[in-house]
């Protein structure tokens, strides 16, 4: 599991020790075209907001096409992976869900995103699930607002 991540694992007390704190910064990573034209493939959501530029830009006002709401979402799992340890010990981790998802302002088509977490709460469920909330804001670059805000939860699991 340890493979995807981008930092070597630290250990539970060294977790727990981070609570309240921005653990990191992920890098930019573009939302462009065909990533929204992919995502709409997949999920079978092909509103014109989305997939046709043109009349995107004549008939909304975003000037452009934008990000599906949960596509912007579901790139918290690459952000993540680049700034949230790993735990020494751990056998998986599953995403839990959420306990708030707003989404703030669209991502037009060629624009980039970022994920900041803070980690908020990390507490034992059992002797071997750790239960993790963590607060993340998707920035938009050169953009006041962000794309969205979360409290993301995760189960994390120990041999």
């Amino acid at each position: 599991m340890n493979q995807i991540w981008k930092s070597p694992p630290i250990t539970l007390e060294a977790y727990r020790a981070l609570v309240g704190k921005e653990i990191g910064v992920s890098s930019w990573h573009l939302i462009d075209q065909p990533r929204i034209d992919t995502y709409a493939d997949v999920t079978e959501d092909h509103q014109f907001i989305h997939v046709d530029p043109e009349r995107a830009r004549t008939e909304t006002a975003f000037g452009t096409t934008i990000a599906h709401g949960f596509l912007t979402m579901s790139m918290l799992s690459v952000m993540s992976y680049e700034v949230m340890p790993a735990i020494a010990g751990t056998t998986m981790g599953v995403n839990y869900g959420f306990d708030k998802l707003r989404f703030i302002s669209p991502v037009r088509s060629g624009k980039r995103i970022r994920g900041r977490f803070v980690l908020a709460e990390a507490k034992l469920r059992k002797p071997n699930e750790l239960q993790s909330r963590t607060n993340v804001t998707v920035e938009i670059e050169g953009e006041d607002k962000p794309a969205l805000i979360a409290e993301w939860l995760g189960l994390i699991y120990f041999a």
